[in-house]
């Protein structure tokens, strides 16, 4: 009879003492023998995680706090690391380790190239054991900076007439590539439809990262990436290569691929 009692005890999360069936209080530690027969208690702190951004262009950074707080006092807790990490590949890679100030926190500071999850690790320290926090998605948008970034990737490309690379591009083959892999935007195979897609922008307020189509009339003939300073991105025609050059016609529109 002890014996199933003590089972039907056991099942519900119950102490047999003195005969006696006590509710065992719930807390957030737990308590675990050492060497000199002293008993430790270990107790899972209170992680919690700050990220001042959540949606940021390519190029920008992401600022994200970690604070470790004692569940039993609210106090801070000063020992031991935290690590900033990201999901690559469906493995969570870490990418920093800080140690505790004395207001128990650590701040990271982080560029992603990628829309990726990032979470906050504390690596346990003491009687304090390891905690992680939630996964947050930061989501990144192109932007200018990735567009040219893309672009200068192919510097030295040779021209091909109908060839949309990776290795060898005309015109529009080019800027359909640079797109594609920097904004994730579908454009035509040819610099006169080209010029219908994306927002209208004047050539006045044009920026790093634009779509530049030059015009024979309403005509589109050849299309380039804005890289600033009145200098375009392009594969310019057969026996060239893709590099940067001088803006040479007024005649252009000019179209925001990645808004």
């Amino acid at each position: 009879m002890s014996v199933g009692t003590g089972t039907l005890a056991l099942s519900l999360g119950l102490c047999l003492c003195a005969g006696q069936l006590v509710a065992t209080p719930a807390v957030a530690a737990t308590t675990t023998p050492v060497t000199d027969g002293a008993a430790q208690t270990v107790v899972t702190p209170r992680l919690t995680e700050r990220v001042n951004k959540r949606t940021i262009k390519w190029g920008q950074a992401v600022s994200v706090t970690a604070r470790v707080l004692d569940p039993r006092t609210g106090k801070a807790v000063t020992t031991g690391s935290v690590r900033l990490q990201a999901k690559r590949n469906g493995k969570w890679k870490t990418l920093a380790i800080h140690r505790l100030n004395s207001q128990g926190s650590a701040t990271f500071r982080t560029t992603p190239s990628t829309t990726s999850w990032f979470r906050s690790q504390f690596t346990g320290a003491g009687s304090y054991r390891s905690t992680t926090t939630r996964a947050v998605r930061i989501t990144v948008k192109a932007s200018g900076s990735k567009i040219l970034a893309e672009a200068k990737r192919h510097r030295g490309a040779l021209y091909k007439f109908g060839a949309s690379g990776p290795k060898r591009f005309d015109c529009s083959g080019y800027t359909q590539y640079v797109y594609r892999k920097a904004a994730g935007k579908k454009l035509p195979h040819r610099a006169n439809d080209q010029q219908r897609y994306g927002k209208k922008i004047n050539k006045s307020n044009k920026q790093i990262g634009d779509l530049i189509v030059f015009r024979s009339g309403s005509h589109g003939y050849h299309a380039g990436i804005y890289a600033g300073g009145g200098y375009i991105w392009d594969s310019p025609r057969s026996g060239k290569r893709v590099g940067k050059h001088k803006i040479w016609s007024k005649n252009y529109v000019v179209r925001r691929i990645a808004v």
